[in-house]
């Protein structure tokens, strides 16, 4: 279901804003008791890294050593599963030790098909800005050959709370919380190479589509415990909130 948030409303749309111009149905839920999904269901999940410079210093610091700074756009894949909304539990599985962090990310929502994409056009394309959280369980990052379980777990991904269509992205200030308490805080707009050069590179290989999402690298991460809720907020946009929770191993999940 698609809504417009009108103040403390939502507004019940029918049909997608992304695909064309709905309208409201007259129904009308309270913001504050609305349950969030993630706000769009991608085509196909984009994800670029290492897009800040002292992100990358920090990975250096803490041993890293392919973490380089990028010197062209390239863009990764992550998993729809690992998608979940705003307020919705980040699960960790019982299995992850070592780190377990969150980063912070600004996410674009493509508006229209795109090949062969312009930076005017590029910048046209978009149809509006969200929030992401790109937890990672980071031993297993470091064990797996890919990233198959450590970015993309279910609820690895938390998404939301909804979409902006009127923003200058690059002006705005990305804040990290856990349990209220900031943990860092850093000027979105300082990447190496921004959202409209990440989408010119894309499409002169890939044909990108309305809805596909495009999450933007973080300048910032902080370790999560089960317990906690950890808050991503950009100005502009709003506040990505979410708890964190311990699995339940198979031997304590209650039988039928």
């Amino acid at each position: 279901m698609w809504g417009r948030v009108d103040g403390d409303v939502v507004r019940v749309l029918t049909g997608s804003p992304i695909d064309g111009s709905p309208s409201d149905d007259g129904r009308v839920i309270a913001l504050d008791t609305a349950v969030f999904l993630h706000p769009v269901v991608p085509p196909v999940f984009y994800a670029v890294g290492m897009n800040y410079k002292s992100h990358v210093a920090h990975a250096q610091a803490l041993g890293n050593k392919t973490a380089v700074l990028p010197d062209r756009p390239e863009v990764a894949y992550r998993a729809n599963n690992a998608l979940t909304g705003h307020r919705a539990p980040i699960v960790r599985p019982a299995e992850v030790t070592g780190r377990f962090e969150a980063e912070p990310e600004l996410v674009a929502v493509i508006g229209r098909r795109l090949r062969h994409a312009t930076y005017a056009e590029a910048r046209e394309a978009v149809f509006g800005w969200t929030i992401g959280n790109d937890v990672s369980a980071r031993e297993w990052q470091h064990a797996d050959r890919s990233f198959w379980r450590s970015k993309n777990s279910d609820t690895f991904k938390p998404m939301g709370p909804w979409i902006e269509t009127d923003l200058d992205p690059l002006a705005q200030t990305t804040a990290l919380r856990v349990n209220g308490e900031e943990r860092a805080s850093f000027a979105t707009g300082a990447m190496v190479f921004d959202p409209y050069d990440y989408i010119v590179e894309t499409t002169r290989y890939l044909t990108m589509h309305p809805g596909d999402v495009l999450w933007l690298g973080a300048d910032a991460t902080c370790q999560l415990e089960p317990g906690d809720t950890v808050e991503v907020e950009i100005s502009g946009i709003g506040v990505l909130a979410n708890p964190v929770v311990l699995a339940q191993t198979p031997q304590e999940r209650p039988r039928r």
